[in-house]
């Protein structure tokens, strides 16, 4: 007889909650649930009344794209600074973009451009650049949090098994993997986001499969049973969580039954798997967006925001070109041309802007049209950074071009959440090596995010209880509409 089965036919008629864990221990179902522990906390007091009901698609492009390239181009410039593109106008006067933009120019009103990005002091490495930028703070300590996980603390939800999700973890050499990516830093497992997918399992691939926490772990029948001992829980003194093994308080407040309740819900039916399952949008809505890794990525990153995922990180990974080139599904922006066997990095190779930029502005392009279609865009901020950007000289210029790594300034791409779309905030000089005008830092980001979200810059928290600020820099304001 199973340990479950046995477990019904001796329990008495009403069953306490110690029976219950010891049981099948459903402590254990809730914590393998990246997120839903979230759920029992409430440090969030004061936060704005629509703090609860935004999300963020925060899309990383991975390993720092040129932003003279991109979108500041220098037209002007030297061809040895300026590159090969030429810039088009957009459907804002005076806004221009890399040529290939072709998607994205004409919705130019529904996206602001940030082009003066830039690190405090010399960052010229992947490791730091991206450490500082997704935990939002410069010269960041070791142990800081990202912004995903920060904000699934002080926005706990229960409508999802994770405020959190990552599609395609970095990969290959650690130097692209910022140290608390799946940990959470001081806050610890418990706000660390959910990985899915990866570079033999993304949703470009008819065989793509949702991540294994949320797939059954027993049979339906099974499941009813352990829901049939969750109904008769009682209140009874001696059963209070207080009285658990030190391993299952954790997981447990007074709202517990609530919270595993939920986690019930969430891993006994197809709620849970319903939003990263792409057979559900019509192939021409798929198309749109683009058969390839960053294109399906963002598809299931709407889906996902959709059914209450508050924070959604998505590599900026735009998949391997036919005509070759490799690549980790964490690096297609690493640019650095022949100098590190990468071929040109404005061929169609996949470390080349020939490659990369059609698909991001296909896939972005089909994101902002699609939120904006279904009511989503205000409530959803999109923010589209790179880790640092280029140097404005390129190197090697007459055999496999690229450019290095350049912390001085970058650009970003933000829309919804408030954003009034349209703007072009900053400017760096008329080589793109520095901030002319308005720099934007980490920190200054995250409280644009911060704000974007209702979430006031002085919620607290840390090792021991909720005592660390945010430490967050100036939202800027005028983006806002």
């Amino acid at each position: 007889m199973s340990l479950w089965s046995d477990a019904v036919s001796r329990q008495p008629s009403r069953a306490t909650r110690r029976q219950v864990l010891q049981a099948g221990s459903i402590g254990a179902l809730s914590m393998g649930l990246p997120g839903m522990v979230a759920a029992q906390v409430d440090p969030a007091k004061g936060l704005g009344k629509d703090a609860a009901h935004k999300s963020v698609i925060f899309v990383l492009l991975c390993g720092g794209p040129s932003h003279i390239d991109t979108w500041d181009l220098k037209p002007e410039a030297p061809s040895e600074i300026r590159g090969p593109y030429q810039p088009i106008a957009t459907a804002v006067p005076g806004m221009q973009i890399n040529e290939m933009h072709t998607r994205l120019a004409p919705l130019a009103d529904k996206f602001s451009l940030i082009r003066s990005m830039t690190h405090v002091g010399n960052i010229s490495n992947h490791f730091d650049a991206m450490h500082h930028l997704l935990s939002g703070q410069a010269e960041a300590p070791l142990d800081s949090p990202y912004l995903g996980s920060i904000l699934a603390k002080v926005r706990p939800t229960q409508k999802t098994a994770a405020p959190y999700v990552w599609l395609i973890k970095c990969v290959g050499d650690p130097v692209f993997c910022a140290p608390n990516i799946g940990n959470a830093g001081h806050l610890g497992m418990a706000y660390s986001p959910m990985f899915v997918g990866s570079a033999a399992n993304h949703p470009a691939m008819p065989k793509f499969a949702p991540p294994e926490e949320l797939q059954r772990a027993v049979t339906s029948d099974r499941m009813l049973v352990r829901r049939t001992l969750l109904d008769r829980l009682d209140s009874a003194p001696g059963a209070n969580p207080s009285n658990l093994a030190a391993g299952a308080k954790a997981a447990v407040t007074a709202d517990w039954e609530s919270l595993y309740g939920r986690a019930f819900e969430l891993t006994s039916g197809a709620e849970a798997v319903r939003p990263y399952d792409l057979s559900h949008e019509s192939v021409e809505t798929r198309e749109r967006y683009g058969m390839h890794p960053l294109g399906q990525n963002l598809l299931l990153a709407r889906r996902l925001v959709e059914s209450g995922v508050g924070f959604v990180t998505v590599n900026g990974w735009t998949g391997a070109s036919p005509t070759g080139g490799g690549g980790a599904p964490s690096s297609s922006w690493d640019m650095h041309g022949g100098e590190m066997g990468m071929g040109s990095a404005f061929g169609d190779g996949s470390y080349g802007m020939g490659w990369c930029l059609p698909r991001l502005d296909e896939a972005l392009s089909a994101l902002l049209v699609d939120l904006e279609d279904r009511g989503l865009l205000e409530s959803t901020l999109v923010v589209v950074p790179g880790e640092f950007g280029r140097t404005p000289r390129i190197n090697a210029p007459g055999l496999n071009p690229g450019r290095q790594h350049w912390p001085a300034c970058y650009s970003a791409i933000v829309a919804g959440g408030g954003i009034r779309g349209g703007m072009v905030y900053g400017e760096t000089d008329k080589t793109g090596s520095y901030v002319k005008d308005k720099p934007v830092r980490p920190q200054d980001l995250a409280a644009t995010i911060y704000h974007a979200l209702d979430v006031p810059l002085d919620v607290k928290l840390g090792k021991d209880g909720f005592s660390k600020p945010i430490l967050a820099g100036e939202p800027l304001l005028k983006l806002f509409s």
